[in-house]
């Protein structure tokens, strides 16, 4: 009798004790994330370190996925209910994962001190349907990075901040200089070397809108038609075009390193060379703001940012850990890393590059200067991108611009319309 009063003891002890052992586990926050440059890859996993390090509640595990198979990965995931709780995805592929109910709305958790900080471009890329579904640690934009010695040798002036960008013709008798100068050299480096992707429509969309076109008609959504393939783009296109015809740039640069060798005296990219150029180029390197082509001068903005998915079961843990992201020590590791724009205002004013009169500041003028575009707001992105880089690829390379662009039109329109114009889903 007594043994059985012992066991009968134990038992009950391990009933209370089991439980409060599996309730002091940590929750599983699962990431999923791309495989971008390495910089980036170590700069998150610091940060992942120090969100589990600094609660006992959540454990960030995240997956590796890489970059260019991403948003297919993220699909097959969708469809087979394996989505992770919290997601990166480049700024315009939003539209496409909300619609087709991947993400929830996050309104109610971002406070309004936290989004009084946070740039409007990473508010508006965030924004489908009337709501916040996304936020990133950074933003993004392009300009044009010039050596000086080339550009003062060949007599170009050298603009200094949004008031006195280049008007078209300016940019036009620059390249005609720097070519008469350097005959044997191409002139613009548009880092063809990325390849077809995304980087075709971040990088050269804003010579579309710096004409007076778009990707899309952005009143309705519902037709590129007259948009993409009207007169205006077709002018911008055309004047693509003769940045290879007339030599200035090449389709097949033999490496991504022509402007740091002297071989290009200006680059047409963003702020994530900065550290690559700067250590090369020193106090030769000059940051010139994007040209006025005729309507405006315009940039790509956005970049991977993050939001939560409807197959998470613990939506509160994946906003800690994205608040924590956004954490101003936190983010300032990942900005250190990669060179890009802090997505928090507080943190661009106590960083000496992006300050007033640091070596980045043009890209804070730009992004809140109405110079920055964000790529169009709507789930046919995917395919208007597709299409847009192809008809990019095939126009560098001679093409016929107004076929290349009425086929990219009829393509995109095709698929609105086999969606039904992408009704809004409720809420």
């Amino acid at each position: 009798m007594k043994l059985s009063r012992v066991l009968l003891g134990l038992l009950l002890a391990a009933l209370f004790i089991v439980p409060l052992t599996a309730s002091a586990q940590p929750a599983e926050i699962s990431v999923f994330f791309h495989s971008g440059r390495g910089a980036e890859r170590d700069a998150l996993d610091t940060i992942l370190t120090n969100f589990n390090d600094s609660q006992s509640d959540y454990v960030a595990v995240a997956t590796e996925l890489p970059e260019g198979s991403y948003t297919d990965a993220v699909n097959a995931a969708a469809l087979s209910g394996d989505l992770p709780c919290l997601l990166d995805f480049d700024g315009p592929t939003l539209y496409s994962f909300a619609w087709r109910g991947y993400l929830i709305p996050i309104d109610s958790y971002a406070s309004e001190d936290l989004l009084a900080d946070i740039l409007p471009s990473i508010i508006d890329q965030g924004t489908y349907n009337g709501h916040l579904y996304s936020l990133g640690v950074f933003d993004s934009g392009l300009a044009i990075w010039g050596n000086k010695a080339m550009l003062e040798a060949a007599g170009v002036r050298i603009p200094t901040g949004l008031d006195d960008v280049w008007t078209l013709d300016e940019f036009d008798a620059a390249l005609a200089a720097l070519k008469e100068a350097h005959p044997d050299n191409f002139i613009l480096d548009l880092k063809m070397n990325y390849g077809e992707g995304e980087w075709f429509t971040y990088g050269f969309s804003p010579i579309l809108q710096g004409f007076g076109a778009d990707l899309i008609d952005r009143e309705t959504y519902a037709t590129a038609e007259g948009v993409l393939n009207g007169e205006v783009a077709v002018a911008a296109m055309t004047w693509f075009q003769d940045l290879f015809d007339k030599g200035y740039a090449t389709t097949t640069p033999p490496d991504d390193n022509e402007f740091i060798n002297g071989n290009a005296a200006l680059s047409w990219v963003g702020h994530w060379e900065y550290n690559r150029y700067a250590t090369e180029l020193g106090d030769n390197l000059v940051l010139i703001p994007m040209p006025n082509l005729g309507a405006r001068a315009a940039t790509g903005m956005g970049s991977w940012n993050w939001g939560i998915t409807s197959q998470c079961e613990n939506q509160d843990g994946a906003w800690s850990l994205l608040e924590f992201m956004l954490d101003p020590e936190q983010m300032t590791i990942m900005t250190d890393a990669n060179g890009a724009v802090p997505s928090r205002i507080s943190v661009l004013d106590a960083d000496p590059n992006y300050a007033t009169g640091g070596d980045l500041n043009i890209f804070v003028q730009q992004l809140q200067g109405s110079v920055a575009v964000p790529r169009p707001q709507t789930p046919a992105y995917p395919v208007i991108t597709r299409e847009f880089a192809t008809a990019i690829s095939e126009i560098s390379t001679g093409a016929d611009v107004q076929d290349t662009l009425d086929s990219a039109v009829d393509a995109i329109d095709a698929d609105i319309a086999a969606n039904d114009g992408y009704p809004a889903p409720s809420m």
